[in-house]
């Protein structure tokens, strides 16, 4: 063949011959199945179910309408490579790609222009499948689902009602031992029958109608309606969950602000599921960082729930009605001079803080007590306005604000004064914001000698100040007139006639407290969680209908399984009822409600055809991501969410894996907490049902970093294209002979420094993309993308394509004679160190191994077939499709996918040889000594100066320099 001169040789790997490869090839492996997985039953079962299950999952993504960026495939090429690997090593692997597409975002855009969200949501998935596919990812395809889906949504709502058909008892015995499990609704309603279980008002069972009865039951299910305080966001037009928002106040979608309204939502009591949740995190293999962040968001501790009495306040039985406090420092009782509640406290009378008619809900006194000092009556004319004013007043704060510990703590007193069960004193109730319903039981004793801002308070309205903790060398040493004494040391003028603390210790001070407390019947030992209860409503249009519908008395039921799923109704306006994003006093109202032939319907649920009105609230994002890898492991099933052999499968434990779940769950630590808690809690309501075979959803979690970008700007402080920057750190930068600067940061349109995996197709090839992706760094550490850098990896590919293929005439060069023994040595050390590698995710460490080889090959004359098809096979799992290629053209008929991975037959060939290094004092050789290649600097430099020449010539010196060079040279300096 005549090639023209300066012309490219017709068969070189170039971005076009790898882009038509790379097309071809996909269309291949889905015409071949190539990547299905198969179940043991079910309509996707087959024989590779015989094998090993090895269940890979990727974190749900949600499909943007910008597509992606060349950061967003980074962890889905890493869990491609290793699908590929364990395929190879012959598992049968589970490992598909879903959608979580319910959520604001297409909702938004179906406000601004009428579009329904589905649409949005489809061309989305479409778009990104078309990215996805483009890269060689090896999906199951069968699997795929969208949280959209009906099917989906039908067992996402069936799943929703096995928790509302639920309670938590604390005395059941879960599947794995665990006490306290979710039980089924029916045992409940036979233990308040029996008396097992006490009605919580006191009441006999017997004594109550079916509506009564009705509302005890409903007040222990697992999913219930509270009314209670949440985050309300006017400008997204629907309520937040607590993880939905910024430490700041403000949503973290839109970054609108939160404010504080109580409203009748949906629940899941995620609480009573707190100590599981904290003690099974020693049972998987996750990184210590996520652990602790899910540790600290649980927040365990331990303490006391003291009962105060208040006379005159809301509920007040004639002895005093009861105001439970929570403490972790019961030791200090006595030391407690006021106490605080949260501005939506019962106790107050009202339940809607700032509401209209919330000054006449108030049970408060109509004048101030006898006694009460000026600094009390936050200026109003009674206990009742004043509190009404507070009250108002903090409707409108962010919880951000409220909570605020720069800020100055202030408050209203009530007019009601609480008695301290430990001497009978009279002790001063106030109203402050910054305490929190939500939190424990929304009131607080406060110790002002023994807190910082507690004593600031004492100060600004005149308040007692009693010590009760002091150092044990000098209990009276601190001046509780500078400030609060915070330290441990012993307890101090804590005694009454029953009791003494004096002089204990903070542990055996608070033992004892509590034995009294519980013996008087003033409190109890308490173990409490800083995580409250999921609130699980959102005013939407674009989410899971709630299977439930509510009857003329308030009540909600279950609709039956066999009406499933509960479609979204066709509406013209998506818009919740307002927008305005600073106004706090708009109400909520979901689109749903003003589809009134889908919201009113007649249905026959037992006990004769009667109207219902459908719940218009909508499910929130996270429903449909906490189970959705259930759902992979039985796509099609009809009967069922998913099998119970198919479940046992893959997610159950099994040799090598002692607890269940999948067996690699990859996603970014940002996920932390919201996903990965919720869908602990569904797995393990399911577990204790006996619906899924363990209690954890993700055996082992691995973190992902980020792909990060440089952008650059101009002398006006604009961002310029970073595509179009010329120059390097030494020389600068420069945008069209502009002087630029250069920062580091998040791709992103604004910063012009957006690339995308279609411009690196086109330009490249995807499987250049991926092995540049692979090889910038390890997995779990962020790293910048460097557009110019990708050439490094195409070079390799086009050198191992050399090695194989004549660039001129597309013939294969390679020669079947056996390889030299440097070869084969170098074959099997790679084998053996790629395998660790890839089973350790240290995909950059096994490349820059395949790149060694690769060099090594390019300098033989004639390159022998064990060893490319050796690294063939080995690269396979990063760059598939060139792989695959090279492999066909090496006369295989099959895909390689499932080839095994290579194997060192010879152990031998892993023994290195031995290479001389040269031992020198002060320049001149005085020993030498045989050493293996790969020995590192510290062990050549202890090997030398245990050398008798060199321990001669130092004489009992420390040497004044050791320059080595491993593997071949030592120079030892002298001391002068």
């Amino acid at each position: 063949m005549t090639q023209t001169p300066g012309a490219e040789p017709a068969h070189r790997y170039t971005a076009d011959l790898a882009g038509r490869i790379e097309t071809a090839w996909q269309d291949r492996w889905d015409e071949r199945g190539t990547f299905h997985a198969d179940n043991p039953e079910g309509d996707l079962a087959g024989p590779l179910a015989e094998r090993p299950a090895y269940f890979l999952l990727d974190m749900f993504p949600y499909p943007s309408g910008k597509g992606l960026h060349v950061g967003h495939p980074l962890g889905y090429i890493a869990t491609d490579t290793l699908a590929r690997f364990r395929r190879m090593k012959g598992d049968n692997v589970l490992y598909t790609m879903g959608y979580d597409a319910f959520g604001l975002p297409a909702e938004q855009y179906a406000v601004q222009t009428g579009q329904h969200p589905r649409i949005t949501t489809e061309e989305n998935i479409a778009n990104m499948r078309r990215q996805l596919r483009r890269l060689g990812l090896s999906h199951d395809t069968r699997r795929s689902l969208a949280t959209t889906d009906t099917d989906y949504v039908h067992w996402t709502q069936w799943i929703f009602l096995q928790i509302f058909n639920s309670w938590f008892d604390p005395d059941a015995t879960a599947p794995d031992g665990s006490v306290g499990a979710a039980r089924p609704i029916e045992e409940l309603r036979a233990k308040l029958a029996s008396g097992d279980v006490a009605v919580p008002d006191g009441r006999a069972w017997a004594d109550l109608d079916e509506v009564e009865r009705a509302r005890v039951v409903d007040s222990f299910r697992l999913a219930y309606v509270s009314e209670a305080p949440v985050n309300w966001c006017p400008g997204l037009g629907t309520v937040l969950a607590n993880e939905e928002v910024t430490a700041e106040g403000r949503s973290e979608r839109g970054n609108y602000p939160v404010f504080t309204r109580s409203l009748r939502q949906w629940m899941m009591r995620i609480t009573a599921y707190g100590k599981r949740l904290a003690d099974d995190l020693e049972t998987i293999d996750w990184p210590e960082k996520v652990r602790s962040m899910q540790r600290n968001w649980i927040g365990r501790s331990e303490g006391a729930t003291v009962r105060f009495k208040v006379p005159g306040a809301a509920g007040d039985d004639g002895l005093g009605a009861g105001l439970d406090v929570y403490t972790t420092r019961p030791d200090t009782l006595f030391g407690a001079t006021f106490m605080v509640v949260a501005p939506e406290h019962p106790i107050l009378g009202g339940t809607t803080a700032g509401a209209a008619d919330d000054e006449a809900a108030l049970a408060l006194p109509d004048a101030w007590p006898e006694g009460a000092r000026p600094a009390w009556t936050g200026g109003a004319s009674c206990p009742r306005a004043a509190v009404g004013a507070y009250r108002a007043q903090a409707a409108a704060k962010t919880e951000a604000e409220r909570t605020d510990e720069a800020r100055a703590k202030t408050g209203v007193f009530t007019g009601l004064f609480g008695v301290n069960p430990v001497d009978g004193r009279r002790i001063p109730v106030f109203v402050a914001d910054y305490v929190l319903w939500g939190y424990g039981t929304g009131a607080i004793m406060a110790v002002p000698a023994h807190d910082d801002r507690d004593w600031e308070f004492a100060r600004a309205y005149d308040l007692d100040v009693v010590r009760t903790i002091g150092p044990a060398d000098d209990p009276y040493g601190h001046d509780l007139d500078e400030g609060a004494y915070t330290g441990d040391g012993v307890a101090v003028d804590s005694a009454n006639d029953e009791i003494s603390l004096n002089g204990l210790d903070k542990e055996r001070a608070k033992a004892a407290m509590i034995e009294w407390l519980e013996a008087r019947g003033h409190g109890r030992a308490t173990v409490t969680y800083r995580l409250r209860d999921w609130l699980f409503s959102r005013q939407r249009y674009w989410g899971e209908p709630f299977p439930i519908v509510w009857d003329e008395d308030g009540l909600p039921h279950a609709v039956p399984e066999e009406m499933l799923p509960i479609e979204l109704p066709e509406v013209t306006d998506y818009s919740p009822r307002t927008f305005d994003p600073d106004d706090a006093d708009t109400a909520p109202e979901a689109p749903l409600g003003r589809a009134e032939e889908w919201a009113n319907v007649e249905l026959d649920l037992g006990d004769g055809p009667k109207r219902y009105r459908r719940e218009t609230n909508t499910m929130p994002q996270w429903a449909g991501s906490c189970w959705y890898e259930m759902r992979y492991t039985d796509p099609t099933n009809p009967d069922a969410f998913a099998s119970q052999a198919n479940l046992d499968y893959w997610m159950g434990p099994r040799e090598g894996k002692e607890s269940g779940g999948t067996d690699m769950y990859v996603g970014g630590v940002e996920h932390a907490v919201l996903h990965l808690l919720y869908s602990r809690f569904w797995q393990k309501v399911l577990f204790d049902l006996g619906k899924v075979p363990d209690s954890e959803p993700y055996h082992t979690l691995f973190n992902q970093g980020y792909v990060q970008a440089y952008a650059y700007k101009d002398a006006r402080g604009q961002y310029v294209p970073a595509d179009e920057v010329i120059g390097d750190e030494a020389s600068g930068f420069t945008w069209q002979g502009q002087e630029v600067t250069r920062e580091y940061g998040k791709m992103g349109k604004s910063l012009k420094n957006i690339v995308t995996p279609d411009d690196m197709y086109d330009a490249y090839g995807a499987d250049v993309f991926r092995v540049y992706e692979m090889s910038m760094g390890p997995l779990d550490v962020s790293r910048p993308w460097d557009t110019r850098a990708v050439v490094g990896s195409q070079r390799f590919l086009q050198r191992l394509w050399r090695n194989a293929v004549d660039e001129e005439t597309g013939e294969v060069t390679v020669v079947d004679e056996p390889a030299d023994p440097q070869t084969r040595r170098l074959v099997a050390r790679t084998i053996a160190e790629t395998t660790v590698e890839y089973e350790n995710l240290r995909i950059n460490t096994a490349i820059s191994k395949l790149i060694v080889l690769n060099n090594h090959l390019t300098q033989l004359d004639a390159v022998p077939r064990e060893a490319i098809e050796a690294l063939i096979l080995m690269l396979s799992p990063v760059a598939p499709h060139i792989c695959e290629e090279l492999w066909m053209r090496l006369g295989h008929a099959e895909s390689l996918a499932r080839e095994p991975f290579p194997v060192v037959d010879d152990e031998s060939l892993l023994v290195e040889d031995e290479v001389t290094a040269i031992v020198q004092v002060n320049g001149k050789v005085r020993a030498r000594l045989d050493v293996p290649p790969s020995i590192d600097e510290e062990e050549l430099r202890s090997r030398a100066l245990a050398q008798g020449p060199i321990i001669k010539a130092l004489d009992g010196r420390e040497p004044l320099k050791v320059i080595v060079r491993a593997p071949g040279l030592v120079n030892v300096v002298l001391p002068r």
